[in-house]
């Protein structure tokens, strides 16, 4: 699917949050008394309360779950990857992303023909149509991320850091407006080991996003309109050292290179960092008196622009997926919309997150000022705007391969193992080989 069109989408995504849902009868969820149905989900702060839905599944249905696996999405990667490769699909949902779907072959069945499509109405359009691959429906969105700012409105609102700021840079302290200002601040509010400027996430495609992120922000790409990767550009340079500067100015904690997105949570709800360039799922724990420290200051920002003055930010979706082999794929189905339906969808856009349902906006948003939430109706102002120009990585089932020799060369040269130049020119060489053997790059 090409960068055009995945703009298309998830551009169609955020003009289609006001608009009504199609009404239609209830989903028939069926019974399936006595059946177990093996699960393996996402695991971490961001996901694991929706689950507290499952047992409603299971009075409803009489099945009952099991969840053989749980973990963060890149474990759980590598781990369907080597059922895959051992042919042991013993297990009926797993839990997909909109960036992992393509590479899965025929794993997973087409959801079109186990749901109706009055069901299928009521999600976001272009959130559903990223969903597909090779026009199948293998994957049923479950929430929308976008990355966006969290800052720590006392450390902005502090006089004497105000005035600190003004007489060192001249202008006043407020959120980043670009890339260049977010790095300037980092490095201003770092006082190590009491407080960071920042974290991020330091390998996996967690590191391939982000610095996909800025590189399309300053103007660059990870692959031109022939499928030959081009990020070892002086934007993917540039991007390089804007992580590569924070680190080497102890603005973020040393262990940031092994970094996944709990990791930055957690170091961001007890207070030890300024400001996160984040996903919307953490907007709940964020908020959350019993389990931040930062819930009475939070603020919202959008994401900062890079050198070309334009926002880069990836956008995908989380999702629930049904395998070929399931012994019972009607209850697996009705398991993935029983978890994405109106009332799943209420819950995770309480705690943060972009649902994918059509009606959650309007309604939460409600629900917010019901219940002296007013804030969050500024979080999701905010995330919705960046949606606008968001873009998803490449759906390719290439992509992981090529995010797994961008991050570690990426990684070499922000921790001073290679040149900037050299790290991004060997991971293009090896990017080039993979497309190659693709029969996508001639």
């Amino acid at each position: 699917m090409s960068n055009k069109l995945t703009t298309a989408l998830l551009a169609s995504c955020a003009l289609g949050l006001l608009s009504g849902a199609a009404m239609a009868q209830d989903f028939d969820y069926g019974k399936f008394d006595g059946y177990t149905l093996k699960v393996k989900l996402i695991g971490g702060t961001q996901y694991e309360k929706l689950y507290t839905r499952i047992p409603e599944w299971e009075a409803l249905t009489g099945a009952k779950v099991e969840i053989v696996s749980s973990k963060n999405h890149f474990d759980l990667d590598r781990e369907i990857k080597q059922d895959i490769a051992s042919g042991s699909i013993t297990w009926c949902v797993g839990s997909n992303h909109t960036s992992f779907a393509p590479q899965y072959g025929d794993l997973y069945v087409d959801l079109k023909e186990l749901i109706p499509q009055s069901e299928l109405d009521k999600y976001v359009p272009g959130t559903l149509a990223s969903a597909m691959v090779d026009g199948r429906l293998v994957q049923l969105p479950r929430v929308t991320d976008v990355s966006n700012l969290y800052y720590r409105k006392s450390l902005y609102e502090d006089p004497a850091r105000q005035a600190a700021y003004k007489e060192k840079f001249g202008t006043d302290l407020a959120p980043p407006q670009t890339f260049d200002e977010l790095k300037q601040q980092v490095i201003f509010f770092a006082d190590p080991p009491n407080l960071y400027g920042t974290a991020f996430a330091g390998k996996d495609e967690g590191m391939s996003g982000r610095f996909m992120e800025i590189l399309r922000a300053n103007g660059g790409d990870i692959f031109d309109e022939n499928w030959k990767p081009i990020f070892n550009s002086q934007a993917g340079v540039d991007a390089v050292n804007w992580f590569k500067d924070i680190y080497d100015a102890k603005a973020v904690p040393a262990g940031t290179i092994n970094y996944t997105w709990d990791d930055i949570g957690a170091a961001m709800a007890a207070g030890q960092l300024a400001v996160d360039l984040d996903w919307p799922g953490f907007a709940g724990f964020y908020s959350d008196p019993n389990a931040s420290k930062i819930a009475s200051e939070l603020g919202f920002a959008t994401a900062p622009k890079g050198t070309a003055g334009i926002r880069g930010g990836w956008s995908g979706s989380h999702s629930f997926s049904v395998t070929q082999q399931c012994d019972n794929k009607p209850a697996a189905a009705s398991f993935a919309v029983f978890l994405t339906n109106d009332e799943s969808e209420m819950m995770e856009a309480q705690a943060g997150n972009l649902p994918t349902r059509t009606a959650t906006y309007p309604a939460v948003k409600e629900w917010f000022k019901a219940n002296d939430k007013a804030f969050m109706v500024d979080m999701f102002t905010a995330w919705e705007a960046s949606l606008a120009e968001a873009r998803t990585p490449p759906l390719i089932a290439q992509w992981i391969e090529v995010s797994n020799v961008i991050w570690p060369n990426v990684q070499a040269a922000i921790v001073g193992q290679k040149p900037v130049q050299q790290a991004l020119d060997d991971a293009v060489a090896e990017a080039t080989v993979i497309m190659q053997d693709a029969g996508l790059l001639q």
